[in-house]
């Protein structure tokens, strides 16, 4: 037994995850029911992932601020760049793709129960809330923001405190990153369940008549993921970005993909971030604030389908309008994080732009929830891959100036 999980592990993980993606897909096409019992694995996965986190984030970004030596540069602020870069060029795609393929929709129901957030004032409102959350309740909830925050506060306590305290909290934070590794480990199984319940419970046929939206939704976000994200970091790095993009949505992209939670993706990014031989000090906190705050796919996601609801009410929409729009897109898709539903319950924000009606809005909504199957997974996988993306590309570019610099 020991032998199988031994050459078992010795397979790359990317090779194990393609398999359990092939299995499931098989088992879901040809005894759905009979298999109904994989799909147990996928739930346990995501919860796990789920599980430790939290926690995760927590001790690992204390370990990083109370650790962190004075004059020791980090590469946040340009990573917060990188993020809003991403962010509005994303939405710019949105409105652009949305202009020269104009789409309408078949208006639905089935969201009218749930509540958007009334304005931009109230989605910046819950993200401040969710800052100064209590620290166990952010824990309980997954609130990233609470958890940061907290974490960074504690971490600058703590700079000044003994070495065995600093001790101590590194040793925790090592040993959660070794059950982060345990879980990750377990992928394969995790996504063939992922897989098998996807397309067991919903497939494909649901999806039929959404087809021009989701091409175009899925063109952006895919335009996005291969042609701006490179050039951001081509633009920031100048050398070749591909092995670079390609490997973010490789060995994050994938399990995103699947999971469908920037938040369950966290672990992951991490232990990406650790294999690029990134600066911890720096990963530690951007990766799970990138979770919060850097949102592409939302903000193509928001821009098409409202720009889909002008179209379908034979709304003008004016060159002002869609810049004002652009810009609209991004700052909701940075806020989806403190809104339950993310991104689809910020349409009806983007929508009033435009003078639509919350009914009709939450029509919109509907549509969301229907192609959500495809929308939501392919969103989670841009949002999250961007992050170590970002993260990595910051870094290469730090090297880069200081190479430049001694040899000046």
């Amino acid at each position: 037994m020991n032998s199988i999980v031994h050459k078992w592990l010795q397979i790359s993980l990317i090779k194990r995850i393609l398999l359990g993606i092939i299995i499931g897909i098989l088992l879901a096409l040809t005894i759905p029911k009979a298999a109904s019992w994989v799909s147990i694995f996928g739930s346990l996965f995501v919860g796990a992932l789920k599980a430790v986190a939290p926690i995760l984030v927590l001790f690992l970004v204390m370990h990083a601020i109370s650790s962190h030596k004075s004059g020791k540069k980090t590469n946040m602020k340009s990573i917060l760049v990188l993020y809003a870069i991403g962010t509005f060029l994303a939405g710019v795609v949105g409105v652009v793709a949305s202009f020269l393929f104009p789409v309408t929709l078949t208006l639905t129901t089935g969201a009218q129960e749930v509540a958007p957030p009334e304005g931009i004032l109230q989605v910046i409102e819950t993200l401040l809330y969710s800052i100064v959350d209590n620290p166990v309740s952010a824990i309980l909830n997954a609130n990233y923001l609470g958890i940061l925050a907290w974490a960074i506060v504690i971490g600058f306590a703590l700079k000044k405190a003994a070495d065995s305290t600093k001790t101590a909290i590194a040793n925790f934070s090592d040993a959660i990153t070794k059950i982060v590794k345990w879980v990750i480990e377990l992928a394969p199984f995790g996504i063939m369940g992922l897989v098998f319940d996807s397309i067991a419970s919903n497939g494909l046929g649901a999806l039929a008549d959404y087809g021009k939206l989701l091409v175009l939704l899925l063109g952006c976000m895919f335009f996005v993921a291969l042609v701006v994200n490179p050039l951001i970091t081509f633009t920031f790095t100048r050398q070749n970005p591909y092995p670079l993009v390609l490997r973010t949505l490789r060995e994050s992209g994938i399990t995103a993909f699947f999971t469908r939670s920037s938040a369950a993706n966290i672990p992951v990014n991490l232990t990406l971030c650790e294999k690029l031989d990134l600066d911890e000090d720096t990963y530690s906190v951007s990766i799970p604030l990138g979770a919060t705050i850097n949102m592409a796919g939302a903000a193509v996601t928001i821009s098409v389908l409202t720009l889909a609801t002008a179209n379908t009410l034979g709304i003008e929409v004016d060159i002002w309008t869609a810049i004002i729009l652009m810009v609209l897109s991004a700052v909701s898709a940075a806020g989806a994080s403190g809104v339950a539903g993310g991104s689809l319950l910020l349409i009806p924000l983007a929508c009033s732009l435009f003078g639509i009606s919350n009914d009709i809005a939450m029509q919109v909504v509907g549509v969301g929830f229907i192609i959500a199957v495809l929308q939501d997974s392919c969103e989670t996988a841009l949002n999250s891959s961007s992050d170590v993306l970002f993260t990595a590309t910051a870094d290469i570019a730090k090297k880069r100036k200081d190479r430049l610099t001694n040899n000046k």
